[in-house]
């Protein structure tokens, strides 16, 4: 497996790491293979090697819950996470789906620094993996069953199990409410079956979970807000100075539909036609562009996709997968690093629809390479299809 991978890894990728992609695909070394060099793709479009140096949006630290309250009996990290404090719906109001897949990806990243730094104090390289502590107590499903909130929660557990294999020792779901079956029910299918073997579920009673939590894990370790003994240095149970309870995003934070675009974008206002498509073509000629997009749709959501092709030796690969996304509901917005000697296709599709035509209005740019100031390079070809293909009525 290493020979096969060989000219994608990097000084620090040991023999314990290959072996994370060869547990989570069965030690079958070709899936292995393929599942690392797409993670390797994934890394590059969203620049990961360099993500603790994106500048989180404060209200992103401050909401989010998580945080480290100290290592199990191996060395490994416990993280702690009051899921309940998690507000989707006024993160969502707040900042772009793609701010939190960042701050994901960031926090993720930063948990396996720490992780392998203490690997090498115990010597232990179990000590690379996570315990993890959701508590789900006063969980509200009404936030998830809303789209853009189940949008993004399985886009995240898509993103972990793609790209985070074997990182997890074991899971303890607790405090979990009788609607939570439901939900848990919902992301289990995009969960790979060496994440689910690690996962335990307690309901509403400190005698099941806590036993098993300092089986694993000391007294000391643990917040006493769940049964440990830690507390901050004045007495707070829950540990705030180490976790944070993340909390309900205040109305006045949230950003309007009006100012969440930015005004110093030129935006495009237009009509996708039943059944019809809008194609963006961009060239990309030079190391260090990035291609961005934000745009919203009015009433109705729109399938929107990039496609990226070499134009020496015609290879397409997908960027961003055509799905449908709810922009009627949340603007939408993100950007890949391109990369030189490629075209680049942005697709807004409205062919499964037959009866209902799409406004939507959009800005959608690739930046040449930074000087002094930020360029940006139009589109080469703005095509309009209108012929259907492969869909299914929405109507």
């Amino acid at each position: 497996f290493r020979r096969q991978v060989v000219d994608i890894l990097k000084p620090e990728h040991d023999d314990y790491y290959l072996l994370r992609w060869l547990r989570a695909r069965n030690w079958n070394p070709e899936a292995a293979e393929k599942m690392l060099r797409d993670s390797m793709k994934f890394r590059e479009r969203w620049n990961t090697d360099e993500i603790a140096k994106w500048p989180t949006p404060q209200i992103l630290l401050d909401y989010s819950p998580h945080g480290v309250s100290g290592y199990d009996k191996e060395g490994s990290p416990i993280i702690i996470i009051p899921f309940a404090g998690f507000d989707i719906w006024g993160l969502l109001h707040s900042v772009s789906r793609a701010d939190i897949v960042r701050m994901t990806m960031q926090a993720l990243e930063g948990y396996m620094q720490l992780a392998y730094e203490q690997s090498k104090k115990t010597n232990n390289p179990n000590s690379r993996q996570f315990v993890v502590v959701f508590d789900m107590d006063n969980f509200n499903l009404k936030q998830y069953i809303w789209r853009p909130a189940s949008e993004v929660v399985i886009s995240l557990i898509k993103m972990y199990e793609a790209n985070y294999p074997e990182i997890l020792k074991c899971c303890y779901i607790i405090n979990t409410p009788k609607v939570f079956a439901f939900a848990y029910n919902m992301v289990k299918k995009f969960l790979g079956e060496y994440t689910i073997d690690k996962i335990r579920i307690y309901k509403p009673d400190r005698n099941k979970w806590l036993p098993a939590i300092l089986e694993r894990c000391d007294a000391d370790q643990i917040p006493a807000y769940f049964g440990g003994t830690q507390t901050d240095p004045d007495g707070n149970p829950k540990c705030e100075k180490k976790i944070c309870w993340g909390g309900k995003v205040p109305k006045e934070l949230y950003t309007s539909k009006e100012d969440s675009f930015n005004n110093n974008l030129t935006f495009t206002e237009t009509e996708i036609r039943k059944g019809g498509r809008l194609k963006l073509t961009f060239d990309c000629e030079d190391a260090g562009c990035f291609l961005k997009w934000e745009f919203r749709t009015f009433d109705h959501d729109i399938k929107f996709g990039v496609k990226c092709v070499n134009k020496k030796t015609e290879e397409s690969v997908i960027e961003v997968p055509l799905k449908r996304v709810s922009s009627h509901q949340v603007d939408e917005s993100g950007f890949i690093t391109c990369q030189p000697g490629c075209t680049y296709h942005v697709l807004f599709d409205n062919s499964y629809s037959y009866f209902k035509t799409k406004k939507i209005r959009y800005s959608v740019l690739m930046t040449a390479p930074l000087n002094d100031e930020e360029q940006t390079m139009a589109p080469i070809a703005v095509t309009e299809e209108a012929s259907p293909e492969d869909g299914t009525a929405e109507d």
